[in-house]
């Protein structure tokens, strides 16, 4: 099959483009590198360095006639949505809808989306399923979800089949210290060189960490017919407190200093964790990698390609 990976350099994109190319599929990607870089990109697959708001994104769908399009180039980092409101929404909003339009005019099948634990807000009930309410506590969360209703009003109205995926943090190999799961990298980086590190908040706050070959899987296995015109959830089912994963990332790290406490962050959830249920159902999907054995793997990158990038 042919498919095109938008963010295919970046921390998740790169490891769905390897799941893609390992199930034996054509994959070509697009990315502008303004938070991916090139050698995260599989061999196999082909790069081209484009924003997906740039006009020349026509001329490579045309080029590559992918059947389907899995969509991770995004501005993902919350805090910075909250700065910068306006940007958010040109590659998250303006972006995708660009995207989208090409998709229609070149006879796209499928749209497969990165959407967010974001969207909810504050939790009403824990865990979280599909059902729950849609109140985003920050911009990106918004955006996000705004894309959300567009994929539904495109296959109404087109025919345009899609899934959207809606992560909970996400962490592992290659990654980003300004995504929704940042503090893995962070602490890791930080703690493998020797820092301090901070927890905003009391530290109780709780998240949904779900290593990135999950996610990558989850990726593979919707490009088909799977989850046809869904919105799905991936987690683990179970909150990790931000106190809890510096412990298990001292232990990885042999770290030994104490956490200093910092003051919490503005638009951020304090505790939520996804229920996966129709992941198992629709995509006969579920998490496999433990906490445990995914922080092992993501402290073992690091220290062998060098600390997390700095924050």
């Amino acid at each position: 099959m042919r498919i095109l990976v938008t963010g295919g350099a970046g921390f998740i994109g790169s490891h769905v483009v390897d799941a893609l190319v390992e199930a034996g599929h054509d994959v070509a990607v697009v990315d502008n590198l303004a938070s991916g870089r090139r050698a995260n990109v599989h061999p196999a697959a082909r790069l081209h360095m484009l924003d997906i708001r740039d006009t020349g994104l026509d001329a490579i769908v045309t080029r590559e006639r992918p059947e389907v399009i899995v969509h991770h180039a995004a501005q993902v980092d919350v805090r910075k949505s909250t700065a910068e409101p306006i940007h958010d929404a040109e590659i998250n909003l303006l972006g995708t809808l660009h995207l989208l339009q090409c998709a229609l005019r070149h006879g796209v099948r499928k749209v497969v989306y990165a959407s967010t634990a974001a969207v909810y807000g504050e939790p009403e009930y824990l865990p979280v399923d599909e059902e729950h309410p849609i109140r985003p506590l920050c911009e990106y969360g918004v955006s996000k979800h705004t894309v959300e209703h567009y994929l539904h009003m495109y296959a109404v109205n087109y025919g345009l089949d899609y899934t959207a995926l809606r992560y909970p943090n996400v962490y592992g190999p290659r990654q980003d210290p300004h995504g929704e799961a940042g503090v893995v990298a962070i602490f890791a980086g930080k703690m493998l060189r020797g820092e301090t590190c901070v927890i905003n908040g009391d530290g109780n706050q709780g998240r949904d960490f779900l290593y990135v070959a999950d996610v990558a899987r989850a990726n593979a296995m919707v490009v088909g017919e799977a989850g046809p015109r869904a919105v799905v959830n991936l987690g683990t089912g179970v909150a990790t407190t931000i106190n809890h994963l510096f412990e298990h990332l001292a232990a990885a790290t042999g770290y030994a200093r104490p956490a200093v406490y910092g003051p919490a962050k503005v638009g951020e959830t304090y505790r939520i964790y996804h229920a996966v249920q129709r992941a198992a159902d629709t995509l006969g999907w579920r998490p496999e990698v433990t906490l445990d054995d995914g922080l092992a793997n993501t402290v073992r990158y690091f220290a062998e390609h060098g600390a997390a990038a700095r924050p």
